[in-house]
């Protein structure tokens, strides 16, 4: 009698991920070109000798940095949690750590289960930036009116049209709009998806003030249910000009009527910019094994 061979037990995994983007062209996979998706990818064939896509939760831009970012795939391999952290450590570059592994629920996807994103931007106030800083802040040594950046913060807080605040990007309906079977999955599920189209809603928004050896650094801190494409950089260049006086707090009201990015301020670099955390519902994400 013929022995049946079990099929492989297919498993989804969610990986934490740490990078700095400076020396990479944002997340997304670009032939010939480095990439966040593309090295993780990699380090995955190498360990595995399967190459599945991992999903981020979002894509970020050529020099942006992730504090957290959360990726999704699916493996074959019946590999423990721990080595598989341990092995990917071994085989991704420095500038990319995998902070923790484990396996979830099938339904489980970093974009389409997520339901809110924080992002940072740092922006040091000092004439001279140190060199060992300068990947990771925006140096913008002009005197600023922090009070008045701060309560042009709070003015974003709600729900709110933020095209004024968006770039143009071609991807934009499948990076910000989920599929309608994963909306009708999520509201099954009691799990409100990211935002879409242009009306996103942020929970919070402000600016605090950090000492350090380099000098005072701003950090402003957003959370919201969903960003358009330079989003949150477009909404730190526009506060700059407020902090600068070029730009008048009660101007934004008129920012986000126009709907037109010409309205809005400057896109603030990249390189200030950290995906600090994503956040999903426990119930989409209940925790398999690690």
């Amino acid at each position: 009698m013929t022995e049946r061979i079990k099929p492989a037990l297919r498993q989804t995994w969610r990986v934490t991920l740490a990078y700095d983007g400076t020396d990479f062209k944002g997340w997304q996979v670009q032939p010939g070109e480095p990439t966040i998706q593309g090295e993780l990818q990699a380090a995955l064939g190498r360990i595995t000798g399967e190459m599945p896509l991992p999903q981020g939760s979002g894509r970020t831009d050529a020099g942006v940095h992730a504090l957290a970012q959360v990726a999704s795939f699916v493996l074959d391999a019946p590999i423990p949690s721990e080595n598989l952290l341990r092995a990917l450590n071994r085989t991704l570059p420095l500038s990319i750590r995998a902070l923790e592994t484990r396996t979830v629920r099938s339904t489980f996807h970093a974009r389409h289960s997520a339901v809110a994103k924080t992002y940072e931007y740092r922006v040091l106030r000092e004439p001279l930036c140190p060199p060992f800083l300068a990947r990771y802040v925006y140096a913008c040594p002009w005197p600023l009116d922090v009070e008045a950046m701060a309560e042009c913060a709070r003015l974003f807080v709600g729900e709110h049209d933020f095209e004024s605040f968006a770039a143009a990007d071609p991807d934009l309906a499948e990076r910000e709009i989920a599929p309608e079977r994963e909306r009708a999955r999520g509201a099954t599920m009691g799990m409100a998806p990211l935002g879409a189209g242009t009306v996103k809603t942020i929970y919070s928004s402000a600016w605090e003030r950090r000492h350090t050896e380099a000098g005072e650094l701003l950090v402003y801190r957003v959370r919201g249910n969903g960003f358009l494409h330079h989003m949150v950089r477009n909404l730190v260049g526009t506060m700059i000009e407020v902090g600068r006086g070029r730009l008048r707090v009660d101007a934004i009201a008129g920012i986000f009527a126009a709907r037109s990015r010409s309205a809005a301020g400057p896109t603030a670099p990249a390189r200030g910019l950290f995906l600090h955390s994503v956040e999903y519902n426990e119930d989409v994400d209940e925790l398999v094994g690690r």
